[in-house]
């Protein structure tokens, strides 16, 4: 069943806040770094807008990716599913949806001898580059704040207290810049996908209400129900 199907059929009303967008980077390396994707070991992604935009830059150059030599690592359930849409096998995918566990497991053995490639946004955290050995980014997205979703968002917290989901720090820190300012974080039960999300929530002072075990969206409303149904 999908997520907004869910919701209203446990009684809630769902309203998607898109506070985030991105745009493709075009920049001098995209050529090098397609010409030489037979050269690395192994491509890292950590995100549908990575893997969406590494297709399709694929495509323009006229590259096939399916005849890519190099291994696949996926962080998440759906950049996996987005690879394997587009006929990719994941090799590594890590137990937790995290760029830290991620390093964490990681097979040793290809660590210091075999190349990578990290396709990222521009917003991507340092902990895989410094935590995986001879690896190479390239930043091929770039995100920023989504205004468009800011002036409804905040008109809705005005008028009712309301659970709001954030799949990612980077939703966290436009709510906190834009949206905060204006009505507060009084108005907001706050649910966040992965511990990431969750601790950037925690480090404004902001109280997480829920914080799923599975690091997927209908894990937080599930549990959301869960909870709303002992009150």
């Amino acid at each position: 069943m999908p997520i907004k199907e869910l919701i209203e059929e446990n009684g809630g009303e769902c309203i998607v806040f898109p506070l985030i967008q991105t745009t493709e980077l075009h920049s001098p390396e995209d050529a090098g770094r397609l010409s030489e994707l037979d050269n690395y070991d192994w491509l890292i992604f950590t995100s549908q807008n990575a893997v969406q935009v590494f297709i399709d830059k694929c495509q323009r150059a006229g590259i096939d990716i399916r005849k890519l030599a190099c291994s696949i690592a996926s962080v998440g359930a759906q950049t996996t599913a987005l690879l394997e849409k587009y006929g990719l096998k994941v090799d590594f995918m890590p137990s937790t949806f995290s760029a830290d566990v991620f390093v964490k497991e990681f097979p040793e053995t290809v660590q210091e001898t075999q190349r990578k490639l990290f396709i990222r946004g521009s917003l991507a955290k340092p902990t895989i580059r410094n935590g995986i050995a001879n690896i190479t980014e390239w930043t091929v997205y770039e995100t920023c704040a989504n205004h468009a979703s800011v002036v409804p968002l905040v008109e809705l917290l005005k008028q009712k207290q309301a659970i709001v989901i954030f799949a990612s720090p980077s939703a966290v820190q436009v709510f906190q810049e834009k949206v905060a300012p204006i009505v507060g974080w009084q108005h907001v039960s706050a649910a966040a996908i992965g511990h990431i999300t969750a601790d950037a929530l925690r480090k404004l002072g902001v109280e997480v209400y829920v914080q799923p075990a599975t690091y997927t969206m209908r894990a937080v409303v599930e549990e959301i129900i869960l909870l709303e149904e002992e009150q």
